[in-house]
């Protein structure tokens, strides 16, 4: 992403499955741009495994990133960001998870985050994964929550200039637009 880019809210989306470079991708597209550079954090260390991987996290990224936890709330807190600033979405599907466990309204919460990454005076990228490509969940709740993250995945790619699929830890440019 160019300064011009940047500067004119181009919107990005990373998707993949786990363990496919998603994230760390998506941290060089915003290290590429000025600072600041904010990365707005989904995950909720539930047990210690999930810790340590916040952790990791953290340790790349470093001191240059302000990290703000953001598990539920995720539109409010883009709207709240300073114009023009730099910010990576680290996960929606997180987020959603996140959402949907709570018992929130997802139509009302996914329409709410839409319109904030649409408002956005700045870059922005968005990392989700692509959950639709593996086993059907044996579950109403899985296969509920699979169904939800492919919905939401398209709503955002339809909005986003560039998606990326991350695959084996290399990026397929599915769209690029300007």
């Amino acid at each position: 992403m160019t300064k011009a880019e940047a500067s004119h809210g181009r919107l990005t989306l990373v998707l993949g499955g786990a363990r496919s470079g998603k994230s760390r991708y998506a941290e060089s597209l915003i290290e590429a741009l000025p600072k600041p550079w904010i990365y707005l954090a989904t995950a909720e260390a539930g047990d210690e495994e999930m810790a340590a991987r916040i952790a990791t996290h953290k340790a790349r990224r470093g001191t240059d990133w302000r990290t703000v936890e953001v598990p539920h709330d995720l539109a409010a807190a883009l709207g709240k960001l300073p114009a023009g600033a730099a910010v990576l979405i680290d996960c929606l599907t997180l987020w959603l998870s996140n959402r949907l466990l709570a018992g929130a309204d997802l139509d009302a919460e996914v329409s709410a985050l839409t319109e904030a990454v649409t408002a956005h005076d700045g870059a922005l990228v968005l990392v989700a994964n692509e959950v639709g490509l593996s086993l059907v969940p044996d579950t109403a709740l899985g296969r509920n929550f699979r169904d939800l993250q492919g919905l939401l995945n398209q709503r955002i790619a339809a909005k986003a200039n560039r998606v990326i699929l991350m695959v084996a830890g290399l990026p397929l440019i599915v769209k690029d637009s300007p």
